[in-house]
């Protein structure tokens, strides 16, 4: 089964999708949207043309583990995918998976708005790797 990364944020959205056997990263790319219906929408059309059976959404937790309102955004999004797809929505620590993607963009010699324009769907890797390492 695929099984699809989400790197939530207020303007752009990260997503990454495994293979058909939910063992490798594959595909990853952002969508630009700024109302969570309208992201869920175009969420529910990639879960139908993708065949994806699990989604994997990332919960942006403080560093001392609390949760403040973009991890509350998050989980709000969770359940509204929950109830339009009907599919499993993890909950995925993404803790420094921002950071973690900057510093590859800037490694491989992305700067600026090249950058800016690939970090969230890094991010969706990231988050997407994590998961997939998990369950090994």
């Amino acid at each position: 089964m695929r099984i699809m990364a989400i790197d939530y944020g207020d303007a752009r959205t990260g997503i990454a999708v495994s293979d058909p056997n939910g063992v490798l990263s594959g595909d990853a790319w952002t969508i630009n949207a700024w109302n969570a219906e309208k992201l869920c929408e175009e969420i529910c059309g990639i879960v139908q043309n993708r065949e994806i059976g699990r989604i994997v959404l990332g919960y942006p937790k403080n560093m001392n583990g609390t949760l403040g309102p973009r991890a509350e955004k998050s989980a709000a999004l969770a359940e509204l995918l929950r109830e339009k797809t009907g599919l499993e929505v993890i909950l995925w620590d993404e803790r420094l998976t921002t950071v973690d993607a900057h510093r590859i963009l800037s490694d491989a010699g992305k700067r600026g708005k090249k950058r800016k324009e690939k970090v969230d769907a890094v991010a969706a890797s990231l988050i997407l790797d994590s998961y997939l390492d998990s369950l090994k």
